[in-house]
């Protein structure tokens, strides 16, 4: 996966510098050298003259230590999933290794079977098998570049959402986790620092005490040996410097580079009948601006919106991706928080997003959009709604058609960088 040599990277950055600043000289030759292969052969002497090319190893600088957590912080939730909610049966959004129930394949989306119903907090889950697969992975954590801890704190904070649970009782499972990783001999080597675990929910969830939603979740991120580890969370935070955003799970998790180049295809080929699409529920939020979003696109004959309110039609993946298949821009207001699993699922329809806060992508996921917000989406500042200096329409209208083509290909290109396939890819990074 991509996001693995983007961890790396940051944990070898942070190596350098903790080493440098804190640990003997020694220690540093020890850890610089064990990047390098133990040994290396060279098939026939080098000439007076000639550059000499030394194999690489194909692993170097890639290696991945899992730590052999107890049960409890994992297998013990998927076996006791029929108690993370007391109102919503979990048990088959876990199915598939957390990619959850296949889907009836009513649209023949593709014909490899690889799409699912595919829950948008699942990712602790679908990322631990992955790692399973991970070519690189060694069981002698001296020579692995970064050391991950599969915990599913998300599935666990689920278990109490609901009722009135004590700090303590939120937060008990949090600390055990990290009392157990500081009494291992692999945490006092660098003490966390090349650590990472997946949150599987947005970071504000495991904020308690820091995040906008008062006592909600648990602090879990808020402790200080969390803040020695890189965190992967489905949204990060602006204040935060260990925490990252990486894509919410999508409901199309291909089994081979041939299936992803079939959908880019299908979806590049799709005739767009409506220039917006929004799908979504009003907020309460006076601050926000779905309701005016909402009233616009019922007014317009140019939008499609798919309401999600007391249905379950945005429940239903095939709904909102055919959708988005049909229009040019999707709208992408903040919710709940600031980012959206919608805006994934229209990358993968295709669809233009139409952001309305910096915070929805473009401080979010910086491993995996451009750099260049202008090359994928559009944005729309809120007070432009708000004012109603200008509307959806308006500003979507007046973007000229060659323009709409590019900003669409470069969506499309995006497709295989938002995706959690089944295995390896061989052409694409997932």
């Amino acid at each position: 996966m991509a996001i693995l040599s983007l961890v790396i990277f940051r944990h070898n950055s942070h190596k350098n510098l903790y080493l440098i600043a804190i640990v003997f000289l020694c220690l540093v030759c020890l850890i610089s050298l064990s990047s390098f292969p133990p040994y290396i052969t060279i098939s026939q002497p080098t000439k007076v003259g000639e550059e000499t090319h030394l194999p690489e190893e194909p692993c170097s600088g890639r290696l991945i230590y899992i730590h052999d957590l107890p049960s409890k912080f994992n297998q013990d939730l998927l076996r006791d999933c029929k108690n993370l909610d007391k109102q919503v049966d979990y048990c088959p959004l876990l199915k598939n290794h957390g990619f959850g129930p296949v889907l009836n394949d009513t649209m023949d989306f593709t014909s490899g079977g690889s799409w699912y119903a595919t829950n948008q907090f699942m990712l602790s889950v679908i990322f631990h098998n992955r790692m399973k697969q991970y070519e690189c992975l060694t069981n002698d954590s001296s020579i692995a570049s970064a050391i991950y801890a599969p915990f599913y704190p998300g599935l666990e904070m689920r278990r109490f959402m609901k009722g009135r649970f004590s700090y303590k009782v939120r937060d008990a499972m949090g600390r055990n986790f990290v009392e157990w990783l500081k009494g291992r001999p692999e945490w006092g080597v660098m003490l966390g620092w090349d650590h990472f675990f997946v949150s599987g929910r947005i970071t504000w969830d495991l904020r308690r005490g820091t995040n906008p939603f008062g006592n909600w979740g648990t602090k879990l991120l808020e402790l200080p040996v969390s803040k020695n580890m890189t965190v992967l969370a489905i949204e990060s935070s602006p204040y935060g410097q260990n925490d990252f955003a990486i894509p919410y799970p999508t409901h199309f998790h291909p089994w081979s580079d041939s299936e992803v180049v079939e959908w880019q295809g299908r979806v590049r080929k799709e005739k767009r009948q409506y220039l917006f699409a929004f799908s979504g529920a009003p907020r309460r939020h006076a601050s926000g601006i779905r309701g005016e979003i909402i009233r616009q696109c019922k007014h317009s004959s140019r939008c499609k919106s798919l309401g999600c309110v007391r249905n379950d039609l945005c429940n239903r993946p095939d709904n909102v991706i055919k959708m988005f298949m049909k229009s040019d821009f999707c709208l992408q207001p903040a919710g709940d928080s600031y980012t959206r699993r919608s805006t994934f699922d229209s990358i993968l329809a295709g669809c233009i997003p139409v952001f309305f806060h910096p915070g929805s992508a473009y401080v979010q996921y910086l491993w995996h959009f451009p750099q260049n917000y202008r090359k994928y989406s559009v944005f729309i500042p809120m007070d432009v709604i708000k004012n109603a200096s200008a509307t959806v329409e308006g500003v979507l209208s007046q973007i000229p058609e060659e323009h709409v083509t590019a900003l669409k290909e470069e969506v499309i290109g995006l497709i295989p960088k938002i995706i959690y396939a089944k295995k390896k890819l061989e052409k694409f990074e997932d």
